[in-house]
């Protein structure tokens, strides 16, 4: 393993590890918003369940019961976005580390940043398709004041 002193080198090297940097960005505002989601999910199944404990008739509790069951979903759907969405930028972290490498001590590895980069991407497609899943079923749950069938 040499080490290049050469500026040229390591500037290049810096650049080409940079521009992944861009995907973890999205990943990581992708993030807040999904377990900002969770987070309401949450809060919203613990007000149900407070509302079971008090219920007058059995017709309210099974319609709590409903929506507890759809909140479970969007809540698995949200727990599998973040997981992607962490696995992607775990991967986008490792393409850097290995570009870098790559540039500056001849590191021959580019099978390694090539599959770690479209499967962190593959990991990003995912976590979308989750977050799209889940918001689809929440915007189903809402009736906009219609009573429901």
């Amino acid at each position: 393993m040499s080490f290049p002193l050469d500026p040229d080198t390591v500037s290049h090297g810096i650049q080409l590890a940079v521009a992944p940097v861009f995907l973890l960005t999205a990943v990581s505002g992708l993030l807040g918003v999904v377990a900002n989601r969770l987070a309401r999910i949450i809060d919203r199944a613990r007000l149900l369940e407070d509302r079971i404990g008090g219920a007058a008739s059995s017709m309210e509790a099974d319609a709590a019961y409903l929506e507890l069951g759809q909140l479970r979903t969007r809540g698995l759907l949200a727990n599998g976005s973040i997981g992607l969405l962490t696995l992607c930028a775990f991967l986008i972290g490792v393409t850097i580390v290995v570009l870098f490498l790559g540039e500056t001590i001849d590191f021959q590895m580019l099978r390694i940043s090539m599959i770690s980069f479209l499967a962190g991407v593959v990991c990003f497609l995912l976590a979308l398709l989750c977050f799209m899943v889940e918001t689809w079923i929440a915007t189903r749950l809402l009736n906009f004041g219609r009573p429901r069938r």
